[in-house]
């Protein structure tokens, strides 16, 4: 084959394949699309993923069917995602936990920034700082004083390796010169029960799933892990406030599909995220479980893009120097 004739030839492939694209495109979507979620259902991201699967739906005209694949911390349905035709019938909800504390990790066959397209942020529940009702301290301020006066005395709940629980408590170590004794759990639940019975002194747990717990009396909220207090408990100081500069993690959530997938299938997956999110019964919804909605401004792929890579550059070297292993 003349070169000509090969310049040709290819030119007409990248015109058959932009062809491809555009009909893909103005077709989609014209069957029932998956979402993956990487969490056991019933937690904060299973419900907050059928929220916005049955809100989508609407907007998009087809199902978006809820799949559930849970295990090595979100990585396997992240993995999923990564792995699917780019048509834009796969799409994954992840979290802190998946897309940042996970990847530093596990040893996987993709990368978490490269092998993915960003649609949209989606929401955050903030984490905050816990104690057994048996503490000494009764707010954020005297808990900091506590802990530079007795360094190696406190316990505190851990959960999993590499989550936003335990980076939590190490950047709370770091930046008050505590030493902890950790005492690592499975989940929140039986975190929570011994904290209950006092059995252990701190952890760093999701506002959204100990709200109850602290309103009731079993255990007491110190402060809270975000830049901002938490609507659903307005009384309750950040730790930036209460004299811990920087000390901020928050438990976020985005929406990814699969890398090649054109531009014009993200546009209608990003408007239908939109939509959405600006639907007062859908944002009540949300609201009620505790989760803080991104504004309107940053539900985009740009924005989910830019947030990932800033999460990830502060969090990986803290991951890295504190030596975190998987079992």
């Amino acid at each position: 084959m003349t070169r000509a004739r090969f310049i040709g030839a290819l030119v007409a492939l990248v015109a058959l394949s932009v062809g491809a694209m555009i009909a893909l495109a103005d077709d989609y979507p014209s069957h029932p699309i998956t979402m993956l979620i990487g969490f056991p259902p019933g937690g904060p991201t299973d419900t907050l993923g059928r929220i916005l699967a049955d809100a989508m739906g609407r907007t998009l005209g087809q199902t978006v069917v809820v799949e559930t694949v849970s295990g090595a911390s979100g990585t396997i349905a992240t993995g999923r995602v990564v792995h699917a035709s780019p048509d834009g019938y796969t799409i994954g909800i992840g979290n802190w936990t998946s897309h940042v504390g996970s990847p530093a990790l596990y040893k996987l066959d993709y990368d978490i920034i490269k092998d993915l397209r960003p649609v949209s942020l989606l929401a955050e529940s903030p984490l905050w700082i816990v104690g057994k009702n048996a503490l000494p301290p009764k707010t954020a301020s005297e808990l900091i004083a506590w802990l530079k006066s007795n360094p190696h005395t406190a316990t505190f709940g851990s959960i999993g390796a590499g989550s936003a629980a335990q980076l939590c408590g190490i950047s709370l170590a770091q930046k008050t010169g505590a030493h902890f004794q950790y005492v690592p759990y499975r989940g929140g639940g039986p975190a929570m029960q011994d904290l209950i019975g006092g059995q252990i002194d701190l952890s760093c747990l999701e506002a959204s799933q100990t709200l109850g717990n602290v309103q009731a009396g079993r255990f007491k909220a110190f402060g809270v892990m975000s830049e901002q207090r938490w609507p659903k408990s307005p009384d309750t100081p950040t730790m930036i406030e209460s004299g811990v500069p920087g000390l901020s993690i928050s438990f976020w959530h985005g929406l990814w599909t699969t890398k090649a997938t054109p531009k014009p299938i993200v546009d209608r997956l990003d408007k239908a995220v939109m939509t959405a999110l600006a639907d007062p019964k859908v944002r009540q919804r949300i609201e009620s479980l505790g989760q803080v909605i991104f504004p309107a401004q940053q539900q985009n792929p740009a924005a989910l893009a830019a947030y990932h890579k800033a999460e990830l550059d502060k969090w990986w070297p803290i991951i890295k120097a504190a030596n975190i292993k998987v079992d």
